[in-house]
C-alpha cells in the first residue's frame, strides 16, 4: 500500500468542489459516465488499429446502486488504468498555478470543474469517500485500488480484479441519499446520457404481468447509441425525424412544421437537427428547447450564448465537440468557435426557409402563421438574418392572400400613394372591431392587411426604418379618417365659425366626461371638429398611430416603459360635413344664443359669456339625448361601448324609435 497527497499545492481544492454542489451538483454523474464512455471508446479505437488484440466482449457501461452499503458504482470495460496511470491522471491535477487559480476562483467553481479536467473530482460533491478499482487492458497489468475521503490524502494499493476496466465507487454522503434512489439516478441518466455512443445499463427492464411489475432478465438500457443527428440525412425518412422529435419532447403533442439537419466538419465540428415548432404567441414559453450536446453528452438547454436569441425558439439538438462541457457565459460569448457556429446556424436556417419558399410557396404560405413570429424575431434582432429573410417574409391581407413586402408595395402603389408621395399601407389588428373603418377603406378601393401578431408592430416599424426613401408608412385603419390617412388633396374646409364649433365641441365634451366618470374609465378622450366625408359617420373615434404603436411596443421593450404607463387616448371626431352635425350647429343661431344670454343674465344678475351659454343650448332645446346617442354610436363602432353604457344606449334607441 502507498499513501500520498494529491498533487495540487492548495488544500482548498476540496472545499471548492464541495461548494459547487450549490449550483449544479447533479452533473457528477454525467462526468463519471462520460469518463467511462471515453475509456470504452479508446479501447474500441485501439482494437480497430490492431493495438488491442483481445476480445472486446460486452462494452456496456453499468450503473449500480447498493443501498445497504450506500454506494453508487459506475463500471466500464474500457482501457482501465495501471498504478502509474492512476498516479498520473488522478493524483496529479494537471494545471499550472493551481493554488493561485483555486484561490482566485474559489467562488466560481463552475469555472474549474470540467474545464480543467476535474470531472472525476466532481464525485466528491456528493460522496464522503471515493474508490477506484481498475485493471488496464495492457498485458501483465496488475489491478489497482485507489481511495480518498475528500482530503488531499489518498491511499493506493494492489487489489484483486478479474475483469478489464474501471469501477468508480462513490460512498454517498448522508446529506445526499437521494442519489441512492433508483428513480433519481434513472432520471439523471436519461437527462445527461440519453444519447451516449456506448450502451448505459441501469438495472433490469421491468414489465407488467398479472397486474404487477416484474423484473425481466434483460438490461435496462438507458440510451440510444445512434440518435438521428449522428446518421446521414439520406438514411432518414420524415417519419424518422418526427419520431426523434417526440423522443426529445415526449410531452409535445404537435408535429414540427419542418426540420434542418446540420452537419459540418470545417472550420469546426457540428452536427444536429433543428425543428420548427408552431409558434403562435408568447415568446418566452418556447425558449430553452434546443438541447446542447458535446460528443453526445448532454450539456444544457440554455443555449442563448451559443445561438442567436431568436433561434432559441426552435427545438432540437446541437452537438459540437468544439464547445466545452463546462465554461462560463463570458467564455462562450467571446469564443471564436462559438461565434462561427452561431453564424453557420443562422445561414443554414435562412437558406432552409428560402428553399422552402421557392420550392413550394403554397405550402410555405400555409405554415406562415405558425413560423411568422420566429422569422420576425430573427429579422428584428439579427441584421444578417433580416437581409436573407426579407425575400420570404410575408404579409397577409384580409382576403387571406400573402405577399412579400416588395410584392405588396407594387400591388397597392397606384391606389395608396398620397399627394406627398408616401406609400401608405393600411392594417387592422381586429377586423371585427374595425369593421366600419375597414369598409370605408375598401369603398375607396384600398387594401387592408391583417397585423395581429405579437411582433407585428415592431416588424412594421422596422420596414418603415429600412425604406430607402422614407416614404413608406404603416397606418392602422382606425387611426384617422381614411381621407386623412391617405390624403389625395388638401383638406376640405367647413364654413362654420370657430365659436360655433367650439360650442359644439364643449357640448359633446361635457356629456362624454360625465359618461366616463360614471363608468370610471381610464381612457382619455379629446373632442375635435373636422370636415370629413359627408357619407362618413357623424361622430367617430380615431387613435394616434404613433402613441398607440409606442404603447404596444412598450410591452416588449423596457426602454419604452414610459409609453406603456400612459393611459389610452382617443379623438372623438365630430364630422362637420355630416347632415346630423350640421343640423346641430344650425340650432345655435346667433339670435338663439343672444336670447339665451339675455335670459341667463336676467336670472343670474350678470351677463354670461356666449361660450357658457352654448354649452347649455342643447339641453335647453332638448337635443342632449341626440348627443348621447351620437357619442354611443361612435363608441359602439370602435368596440368601446360596454356594460351599463351599452344597456342605456339600447334603451335610448328604443325610445327614440
Amino acid at each position: 500500500m502507498s499513501k500520498g497527497n494529491i498533487g495540487v499545492t492548495s488544500n482548498n481544492i476540496f472545499p471548492v468542489i464541495k461548494k459547487f454542489l450549490y449550483s449544479d451538483h447533479e452533473i457528477f454523474l454525467r462526468e463519471l459516465i462520460s469518463n467511462a464512455v471515453d475509456a470504452t471508446q479508446k479501447l474500441k479505437t485501439l482494437a480497430s488499429v490492431g493495438d488491442f488484440k483481445g476480445e472486446l466482449g460486452d462494452l456496456t457501461v453499468r450503473v449500480i446502486i447498493d443501498k445497504d452499503k450506500k454506494t453508487l458504482t459506475v463500471r466500464d470495460r474500457g482501457i482501465g488504468m495501471t498504478a502509474d496511470e492512476v498516479d498520473k491522471f488522478i493524483n496529479q491535477i494537471a494545471f499550472s498555478g493551481a493554488e493561485e487559480f483555486v484561490n482566485k476562483y474559489k467562488d466560481k467553481a463552475e469555472a474549474i470543474i470540467g474545464h480543467f479536467g476535474l470531472g472525476f473530482y466532481s464525485a466528491f460533491m456528493v460522496a464522503k469517500k471515493v474508490e477506484i478499482f481498475s485493471l488496464s487492458y495492457q498485458n501483465d497489468a496488475k489491478p489497482v485500488h485507489w481511495s480518498c475521503e475528500g482530503t488531499p490524502e489518498y491511499q493506493m494499493e494492489d487489489t484483486i480484479k478479474a475483469d478489464r476496466g474501471t469501477d468508480i465507487v462513490l460512498h454517498i454522503d448522508d446529506e445526499f441519499t437521494q442519489y441512492l434512489e433508483d428513480a433519481t439516478i434513472e432520471g439523471l441518466l436519461r437527462k445527461y446520457c440519453k444519447f451516449l455512443p456506448v450502451e448505459i445499463a441501469f438495472g433490469k427492464r421491468k414489465d407488467w404481468k398479472d397486474g404487477k411489475q416484474v423484473e425481466l432478465d434483460e438490461d435496462n438500457i438507458i440510451n440510444d447509441i445512434n440518435p438521428a443527428w449522428t446518421r446521414k440525412p439520406a438514411d432518414l425518412t420524415d417519419e424518422d425525424y418526427d419520431k426523434f422529435y417526440h423522443e426529445l419532447y415526449p410531452l409535445q403533442m404537435d408535429q414540427p412544421l419542418f426540420h434542418i439537419h446540420l452537419n459540418v466538419d470545417y472550420p469546426f465540428h457540428l452536427t444536429g437537427i433543428l425543428y420548427f415548432p408552431k409558434i403562435k404567441n408568447n415568446l418566452d414559453v418556447h425558449r430553452n428547447k434546443i438541447q446542447l450536446y458535446c460528443n453526445q453528452v448532454y450539456v444544457t438547454d440554455e443555449v442563448e450564448n451559443i445561438v442567436p436569441e431568436y433561434l432559441t425558439l426552435l427545438h432540437g439538438v446541437i452537438d459540437s465537440p468544439d464547445i466545452p462541457l463546462n465554461v462560463s457565459r463570458s467564455y462562450l460569448q467571446s469564443d471564436n468557435n462559438v461565434k462561427k457556429i452561431s453564424g453557420y446556424i443562422t445561414k443554414k436556417v435562412a437558406d432552409k426557409l428560402a428553399e422552402l419558399f421557392k420550392a413550394d410557396r403554397e405550402n410555405f404560405e400555409k405554415k406562415w402563421d405558425d413560423v411568422k413570429m420566429f422569422i420576425q424575431f430573427g429579422m428584428l434582432t439579427d441584421e444578417k438574418f433580416y437581409e436573407r429573410a426579407i425575400g420570404f417574409a410575408l404579409l397577409k391581407n384580409l382576403d387571406g392572400k400573402y405577399f412579400t413586402l416588395d410584392e405588396y408595395k407594387a400591388q397597392i402603389k397606384d391606389a395608396q400613394t398620397d399627394k406627398d408621395g408616401n406609400l401608405v399601407i393600411l392594417y387592422t389588428q381586429d377586423p371585427d372591431a374595425n369593421y366600419t373603418y375597414v369598409e370605408r377603406a375598401k369603398a375607396k378601393g384600398y387594401d387592408v392587411l391583417l397585423q395581429n401578431g405579437e411582433l407585428d408592430v415592431h416588424a412594421m416599424s422596422q420596414f418603415e426604418q429600412k425604406a430607402e426613401d422614407n416614404k413608406l408608412r404603416f397606418v392602422r385603419v382606425d387611426s384617422d379618417t381614411i381621407e386623412n390617412i391617405i390624403r389625395k388633396e388638401d383638406a376640405a374646409k367647413d364654413t362654420y365659425t370657430d365659436e360655433q364649433k367650439e360650442g359644439l365641441r364643449k357640448a359633446f365634451d361635457e356629456i362624454l366626461k360625465s359618461q366616463i366618470k360614471d363608468q370610471k374609465s381610464q381612457i382619455n378622450y379629446y373632442v375635435t371638429c373636422e370636415a370629413a366625408a359627408s357619407d362618413a359617420l357623424p361622430v367617430f373615434l380615431t387613435q394616434n398611430e404613433f402613441m398607440r404603436r409606442m404603447k404596444e411596443m412598450a410591452s416588449h421593450q423596457q426602454g419604452l416603459s414610459f409609453y406603456g404607463q400612459m393611459p389610452d387616448s382617443y379623438n372623438l371626431v365630430l364630422n362637420t360635413s355630416h347632415p346630423l352635425i350640421q343640423d346641430l350647429i344650425s340650432k345655435m343661431t346667433e339670435e338663439q344664443v343672444s336670447e339665451e344670454v339675455e335670459k341667463k343674465a336676467e336670472k343670474e344678475g350678470e351677463e354670461p359669456t356666449k361660450e357658457t351659454v352654448i354649452k347649455t343650448v342643447y339641453k335647453l332645446t332638448g337635443e342632449d339625448e341626440k348627443l348621447h346617442q351620437l357619442i354611443d354610436i361612435a363608441l359602439l363602432a370602435s368596440g368601446q361601448l360596454k356594460g351599463e353604457a351599452l344597456a342605456k344606449f339600447v334603451s335610448r334607441s328604443v325610445n327614440l324609435l
